[in-house]
């Protein structure tokens, strides 16, 4: 896969490798975007920064993380993701795939 390439999209579900959560996701950086510190402190796998990261809503939580794809796979789930946020972000479900909220000015 060509770097910075994403293999998740918004309004996507997923689940984690190995922590198991199902999510959704809300935002892509095509790589690594956050600080030295945090990366140190929880990112204990040290997964590649130079490959696409995701700030996903986790189901049945009312926090969001941010995950290295390589600890990212398809959710095989068709359930609802079951996140405060969830509408503050999208507005329906359509075909497995989370509708992105149109912005208005």
């Amino acid at each position: 896969m060509n770097q910075g390439e994403a293999r998740f999209q918004v309004g996507q579900t997923v689940q984690h490798k190995l922590f198991d959560y199902r999510g959704v996701v809300v935002d892509v950086d095509p790589v690594y975007s956050g600080s030295d510190e945090w990366y140190e402190r929880m990112a204990l796998s040290r997964p590649p920064k130079d490959a696409p990261w995701y700030h996903v809503l986790v189901d049945e939580a009312v926090h969001a993380t941010y995950v290295a794809e390589r600890n990212l796979q398809n959710d095989p789930s068709t359930e609802p993701i079951r996140h405060p946020l969830v509408d503050e972000y999208f507005s329906g479900l359509r075909d497995g795939l989370y509708l992105n909220r149109q912005k208005t000015n």
